[in-house]
């Protein structure tokens, strides 16, 4: 309970600091199958982590209870001191979230999405128009903001929803899978807008994927996860020091892990 006692001590204190993302025990259970087990970690304010797992390693229902859109069997998670379920409002207010699919509206416009977006997320009437712009200029928009989002081509539609899930200028970042589908200019299109949003220092950043290449291009630190276990948590030059590159270091661990599964 370490890590949850932090951050609620961070919450009316002059000197702590608030994780941006406090998870304690992590873990979801579909009948007999346990997605997700005694997940543990933090996440400070501006860091940008690679959530890095296999498929099927839990890394979407990992990122669904982060966003409070499914419910843990165990454990808590907080957002900038707020619990997910608890305090939910003020917990989801901290959080701009790109799932897999992006929830567009393809008769729309970027910019009255946006609008639309800006609206639900509470963003007050009088900095609604200045937020829109923000994050249209923030992900490369301007030039298609009054086209409809069907004519777009994927990479822009992938764009819109980056811009949905900052739109309201959120602390925490959860990006699902940001470049699944994409095709190697779009992908790189993505990636520039994804670094360019994280080097500000503005927001937190945790990014789900199992691309090894995104993670080196974007994040400072990566939590590998398998079978629903955390299985590594370090910082990307830690990892690769030596000159090992990241993938050697995922085949390192993996291998490790599956042998003391088995043992």
């Amino acid at each position: 309970m370490t890590e949850m006692k932090t951050a609620e001590a961070g919450k009316g204190g002059s000197g702590s600091t608030i994780p941006a993302i406090a998870v304690q025990g992590l873990g979801k259970r579909y009948g007999d199958h346990e997605a997700v087990r005694g997940l543990s970690f933090e996440i400070g304010p501006g860091e940008v982590v690679g959530f890095l797992g296999p498929n099927g390693a839990g890394k979407t229902t990992t990122m669904r209870m982060l966003t409070g859109f499914i419910a843990p069997t165990d454990g808590m998670v907080r957002i900038a001191g707020f619990d997910i379920f608890s305090d939910a409002l003020e917990a989801r207010r901290s959080i701009g979230y790109l799932p897999e699919t992006p929830p567009l509206y393809p008769e729309m416009t970027p910019e009255s999405y946006l609008d639309f977006v800006s609206k639900i997320k509470d963003v007050p009437r009088a900095k609604r128009a200045a937020a829109v712009e923000r994050a249209l200029e923030r992900c490369g928009l301007l030039e298609v903001r009054r086209r409809e989002i069907r004519q777009l081509s994927k990479g822009f539609r992938q764009r819109v929803g980056l811009a949905q899930a900052i739109v309201h200028d959120p602390k925490v970042l959860v990006l699902d899978e940001p470049t699944v589908g994409l095709d190697p200019i779009q992908i790189r299109e993505i990636r520039a807008v994804i670094r360019d949003l994280a080097a500000t220092g503005r927001q937190t950043v945790i990014l789900s994927t199992h691309i090894l290449a995104e993670v080196e291009a974007i994040c400072q630190r990566v939590i590998l996860i398998n079978r629903g276990r955390k299985v590594l948590d370090q910082s990307l030059s830690e990892l690769t020091s030596g000159g090992a590159s990241l993938e050697e270091a995922f085949a390192r661990v993996m291998t490790r892990d599956e042998a003391e599964e088995a043992a």
